[in-house]
């Protein structure tokens, strides 16, 4: 099984603050589904700036995902509340 974070995203992308964004909501929701399915937990999507942003929790921590390299990755760190 091929794992969600070694597949290719070719969507549509936005630069805010140094981090590769989903330009749309509509992509970033698709790929939420994607990763929730993966991680068999929430996730959904936030607007950051001029893109969006998956975000969900994973093991007890608030995550931010966006777009490095045509893959998700960890760009962001929700803070502590």
């Amino acid at each position: 099984m091929t794992t969600v974070f070694a597949m290719p995203v070719f969507d549509a992308t936005v630069i805010f603050e140094g981090n590769e964004l989903f330009k749309g909501k509509g992509s970033a929701s698709m790929w939420a589904e994607k990763l929730a399915a993966e991680l068999g937990g929430e996730v959904g999507v936030e607007k950051i700036g001029t893109g969006w942003v998956l975000t969900g929790r994973v093991d007890g921590d608030d995550c931010q995902w966006g777009i490095h390299g045509q893959r998700l990755k960890r760009v962001l760190s929700a803070p502590a509340q």
